[in-house]
């Protein structure tokens, strides 16, 4: 049986980070796009890295991880391979860190 991630906004991860109550974060961009942006306080793992480095998030499996990346298509990619492969309570970070940008906090650089 497959679970299927559910998604998470912008604005609900920053009011849960505000509050102290986010859950943890797992940003599957490359490196020069975690140099270029950044939210601070995650777990990065390139996506490519995620499958050989499974066991790094072996603590989550049953807690909820947030995914994210530029715009939400590669973290709902991961997102559903997680899921798929035993992960019970995973979200995607609906429009990324370019959504971030433009509507929690215009600090963080957008970038192409």
């Amino acid at each position: 049986m497959t679970v299927d991630p559910g998604n998470c906004t912008v604005e609900e991860l920053a009011r849960r980070r505000q509050q102290g109550e986010a859950p943890a974060v797992l940003d599957v961009r490359n490196d020069e796009e975690l140099a270029l942006a950044s939210i601070g306080d995650v777990i990065h793992i390139p996506m490519p890295e995620v499958p050989e480095r499974i066991a790094e998030l072996d603590s989550w499996r049953d807690q909820e991880l947030v995914i994210m990346c530029h715009h939400g298509m590669r973290s709902m990619r991961v997102a559903t391979w997680l899921c798929e492969n035993g992960f019970s309570n995973i979200r995607n970070l609906q429009g990324g860190i370019h959504a971030w940008s433009l509507q929690v906090d215009d600090t963080v650089p957008v970038y192409e």
